[in-house]
């Protein structure tokens, strides 16, 4: 991209009236940013200034990129000009910019009309674009909410994820699936609202299970009224808004009127209903007397690592929490940490009016007015000095500790096991990735490859990787089949970093076999023209006994382990995980080979005429033998259907 040219925010992007920047610079041009290299910091800051001259004294965004395009560092700014020339004094910088500007080749601005709408571009980008500089959030699954549905005359009941639908009422979030799931169930017995789809719900003939076991009224089959099961509805979105104490005294009023009355049976309903609610309300840890709707964003900062844990209240009931370890520079401060968090946490997520936090987060104020911004209403952003609100803060702060503590801990086992497995194997250096390889198929078929990825912070599941075997393998070739994922997985490495500078090489390749599966890696590697790689298999022992493998590396004869190494026990929970994978995508995929049949593989025949031959014929096999006839007479099959389903059995026919 030529260093003079200014990109507007992409179509994704959502925030307000942000607008193109005037011509950047004249560039410096580009004679000077093809000198630049990474690591010349001089150069790189000849970069910079190069764009100074024409730089607007405005709000706004800037990216900064190295060599190969990647972005380094989104940043925003009040005066965009007075910002960027700060990077040009780079002996004032400390070593983390200085290695930014050093790689730096060329920038990107985009103008917005104030600093606020540039921090919501700003942590919009950051986001999407996960740049290598700035605090990162790896925040990537979306939180459960409960749904009550307001497009139906009888509501339905259900956990929600993902996009919101107009047409429904939305409650949480609630910090897992197993927290919203056990409400979920406390709300169908207290309230006994349906939670089966529209579509279910419009062919029911008679009540299912869930009317049996007291948990849906059946308004399906007119079993309750619509003005009861609305004032179902309505005890419901009350409960879920902060009056659980008026729904609960309702029903004891009602157990013990009905009690009075000597109807048994009502008052015991009444009964569960409310054992239902105070089963939910039991799992309230924490005491939120005084705190209805809010976040509580606690963060403990130890050994360059920060642990910020976020708890929700919704109606005056905790949803849970849940710990966060964003990624960030060693050497960042408290509040820059959590002031980049809160502003990326919530860029997808709806904020509550009030957010209590351990400390204030550098720009707290500018956080503030944006979140209200989005929000459309104001939202308060407030360290608590005294009072329950403290002290529910005081409580977040020290789960963030013992959070972090664990994870520390984890670290440096972790930390230990991988200095060991660099000296069972001779590496140079402590792998910071390894990369495990295992194959699964039932006599050649669904065949398929599995990669985990294993580094200093544990498994790394998001880089797990599955290969479905392509080619023309014979049945039960393991080899074959390690060749073609090894030469899919690392000819698309050489041509997407042949550099080595992204991080998704390893340091180490584990290949679960013996002799064999070595030899055909040491192929494909040998064809890619990869000779600085460290191979290993490892072979299951004798009757496949753990604690007896035996090792494989190249030009070093076969090796085992003392049985009681942890570094042992560490390969073989890679191989398991490995295999676990493989297996598991491996056994996905057969399941679902199995529900298709050679009729799926005929255009047009959709599930209805599937149906319609299958019972007609009784089997897949019926219908390929069956003459052009024989096909015309089955119900919705007419002669130019048939036609089509014959000439597919029947090519040359």
């Amino acid at each position: 991209m030529a260093a003079n040219q200014t990109v507007q925010p992409t179509p994704d992007i959502t925030e307000p009236d942000i607008t193109k920047t005037a011509e950047p610079a004249a560039s410096p041009a580009p004679a000077a940013r093809r000198r630049a290299s990474a690591g010349n910091l001089a150069q790189g800051a000849e970069v910079i200034r190069g764009y100074l001259r024409t730089l607007p004294n405005s709000p706004g965004v800037y990216r900064m990129m190295n060599e190969a395009g990647d972005v380094l560092y989104v940043g925003k700014a009040k005066n965009l000009k007075k910002r960027v020339v700060n990077y040009t004094h780079v002996m004032k910088l400390p070593n983390r910019l200085q290695r930014m500007v050093a790689e730096t080749t060329t920038m990107e601005f985009v103008t917005t009309h104030t600093e606020v709408e540039a921090l919501l571009l700003e942590s919009n980008l950051i986001k999407r674009l996960m740049p290598r500089y700035n605090v990162l959030l790896r925040d990537d699954k979306s939180f459960p909410y409960i749904k009550i549905t307001r497009d139906h005359d009888y509501p339905q009941l259900t956990k929600h994820r993902g996009v919101r639908d107009k047409a429904a009422d939305y409650f949480g979030p609630f910090a897992s699936g197993s927290a919203v799931n056990r409400t979920v169930t406390a709300l169908q017995r207290a309230f006994q609202l349906r939670n089966c789809a529209d579509t279910v719900y419009a062919t029911r003939t008679r009540p299912c299970l869930q009317y049996q076991i007291k948990r849906c009224t059946a308004p399906c089959v007119g079993r309750v009224t619509p003005e009861e099961y609305q004032a179902q509805v309505a005890q419901a979105r009350a409960f879920l808004s902060g009056k659980s104490r008026d729904i609960q005294a309702e029903f004891a009023r009602q157990m013990q009127a009905a009690a009075e009355a000597l109807d048994f049976e009502t008052a015991a309903r009444y009964r569960d209903r409310i054992r239902a609610l105070t089963a939910t309300q039991a799992h309230q840890d924490i005491n939120v007397e005084g705190v209805e709707d809010a976040d509580v964003i606690a963060c403990h900062q130890d050994g360059g690592s920060t642990c910020i844990q976020v708890f929700f209240f919704r109606g005056g009931s905790n949803y849970g929490n849940r710990a966060y370890f964003p990624s960030h520079d060693r050497n960042l401060e408290l509040p820059e940490v959590l002031g980049s968090f809160i502003s990326q946490f919530y860029d997808n997520k709806p904020a509550p009016r009030l957010i209590l936090v351990s400390q204030e987060p550098a720009e707290q104020d500018l956080i503030a007015e944006a979140l209200s911004l989005r929000a459309g209403h104001r939202i308060e952003l407030v360290e608590p000095k005294r009072g329950d609100k403290k002290r529910l803060v005081d409580h977040a702060l020290v789960n963030a500790r013992e959070a972090l503590g664990r994870r520390l801990s984890e670290s440096a086992s972790q930390a230990r096991l991988l200095e060991g497995v660099a000296e069972a194997f001779g590496l140079d250096s402590v792998p910071e990735r390894i990369e495990v390889y295992d194959n699964s198929h039932i006599q050649g078929t669904n065949a398929i490859g599995g990669m985990i990825v294993a580094g200093p912070d544990g498994l790394m599941k998001n880089s797990y990787r599955k290969f479905n075997i392509r080619s023309d393998i014979a049945p039960g070739d393991d080899y074959g089949m390690m060749r073609e994922v090894l030469t899919r997985r690392f000819s698309r490495a050489l041509k997407e970093d042949p550099e080595r500078e992204r991080g998704t090489w390893p340091d180490l390749v584990l290949i679960d076999g013996g002799q064999g599966q070595l030899s055909a890696a040491m192929e494909v590697f040998n064809d890619l023209d990869i000779a600085d790689l460290a191979v290993v298999s490892i072979a299951k022992g004798p009757d496949r006994n753990a604690g007896r493998e035996r090792f494989f590396m190249p030009d070093r004869p076969p090796f085992g382990m003392d049985p009681k190494d942890p570094v042992l026990y560490f390969l073989q929970r890679l191989r398991d995980e490995a295999h676990r994978f493989a297996i598991g995508t491996h056994r996905a995929r057969r399941t679902k080979a199995i529900g298709q049949s050679v009729i799926d593989e005929i255009p047009g025949i959709g599930p209805s005429r599937k149906k319609a031959l299958l019972h007609h014929f009784g089997s897949a096999r019926g219908v390929e033998r069956a003459g052009l006839a024989d096909l015309e007479a089955v119900e919705g099959i007419n002669r130019t259907v048939a036609k089509k389903i014959y000439d597919h059995f029947h090519p040359d026919g």
